[in-house]
C-alpha cells in the first residue's frame, strides 16, 4: 500500500514546531527518524493532514552527563545510544537492549524519542525507560513539564502526550554502586518485534537483591513494572526457589494478549523463562 496524500513542512526550532502544531491541531504529526511512522502511514495506519519535520533541530539530540542524570535527546538514534561509551559505562541495560532494536539500517535512523512517544507496548525503550525509573522533558509553548516513564505511558500508542506538546528528551538518574542490569527478549525473527521482552535492573548489597525493577515489554497494552515478581525478589538472595515464586506471581502482574504469532499462555511463559535468565544475569 502507498501512504496517503499529506503535506510536508520543515522545522528548524521548537518555536516552529509549536507554531505548526497550533495551526494544523490533530491533523499533524511530528517526523523524527520515521521508522514507525512511515511503516503505518503506507499501511493506513494513520493519515495527518501535514507531516511536520523535526529531524534537523540539533538542540533535541545527543546524550549529556550533567551532575546525578544522565540527559538523552529525543532525536538521538539507537545506534549514538547503542555505541555511546557514556551509556554503556553508566546505563548498560540501554547498551544491552540496543541491539535489540531491529536492523543497523533502522538503528542508524530511528530515535528514542520516537519509539517512546509511539508508545508500541513490543518496543525496548519504554520498558527500559520504565525499569531506569526515567523521565521524559515535555515541552510546549506555554513552558516544560517532567512525567515519569511510568506515568506517561497509557495503553497502545497512547502516551501522556497532550495538544502542541514535544517530547524533547530523556532523563536517567545516574545508578549507585552496585547496580545491575539485564535485557532479554524473544522474537520469531532477528529484526522482529518482541514477543515478549524483560528490562531489570537491581542492586547486589551482601548477596541480596534491592531496589529491583522488572519491566516487561509486549506483555500487555503498554510497558508493565512486575510488582509482584519484585516483591517476590527484594531482599531476597537470587536462588532457584527466589526466580520460581517471581515467575509465578507473574500471572497476576502480566497480562499478554493472544495473536497470530502466540497464545497468551505462550507467552507468559516466555516471560517466566525470560524472567529466571535475567535474575540469573544480575547474579552472575
Amino acid at each position: 500500500m502507498k501512504a496517503p496524500p499529506f503535506s510536508y513542512a520543515r522545522a528548524h526550532t521548537l518555536d516552529d514546531v509549536f507554531e505548526l502544531l497550533a495551526v494544523h491541531g490533530e491533523g499533524a504529526k511530528l517526523l523524527a527518524g520515521g521508522q514507525s511512522l512511515l511503516a503505518a502511514l503506507n499501511l493506513r495506519l494513520s493519515s495527518p493532514d501535514i507531516l511536520i519535520d523535526i529531524s534537523r533541530i540539533a538542540d533535541l539530540a545527543g546524550i549529556k552527563v550533567a551532575g546525578d542524570k544522565i540527559h538523552v535527546g529525543a532525536l538521538t538514534t539507537h545506534a549514538e545510544i547503542e555505541q555511546s561509551r557514556d551509556i554503556a559505562a553508566n546505563l548498560p541495560l540501554l547498551a544491552q537492549a540496543a541491539p535489540h532494536i531491529a536492523h543497523a539500517a533502522i538503528r542508524n535512523a530511528g530515535t528514542i524519542g520516537g519509539s517512546i512517544a509511539m508508545a508500541d507496548p513490543a518496543a525496548e525503550w519504554p520498558a527500559c525507560c520504565v525499569a531506569l525509573d526515567a523521565g521524559f522533558v515535555i515541552a510546549a509553548r506555554s513552558g516544560a513539564r517532567r512525567v515519569k516513564a511510568r506515568d506517561f505511558f497509557k495503553g497502545v500508542y497512547a502516551t501522556d502526550l497532550r495538544p502542541g506538546e514535544v517530547l524533547t528528551g530523556v532523563e536517567f538518574p545516574l545508578p549507585g554502586a552496585g547496580h545491575r542490569s539485564a535485557f532479554l527478549e524473544v522474537t520469531r525473527r532477528r529484526g522482529d518485534y518482541a514477543m515478549v521482552g524483560v528490562a531489570a535492573v537491581a542492586r547486589i548489597a551482601d548477596g541480596a537483591l534491592s531496589d529491583l525493577r522488572l519491566a516487561y515489554l509486549g506483555a500487555g497494552e503498554m510497558p508493565i513494572l512486575a510488582r509482584g515478581a519484585m516483591a517476590e525478589l527484594e531482599g531476597n538472595r537470587p536462588s532457584l526457589d527466589a526466580a520460581a515464586a517471581a515467575a509465578a506471581a507473574l500471572a497476576g502482574d502480566l497480562s499478554p494478549a493472544s495473536d497470530i504469532h502466540a497464545t497468551a499462555a505462550t507467552k507468559l511463559h516466555l516471560a517466566r523463562v525470560l524472567t529466571g535468565r535475567a535474575i540469573a544475569m544480575l547474579a552472575a
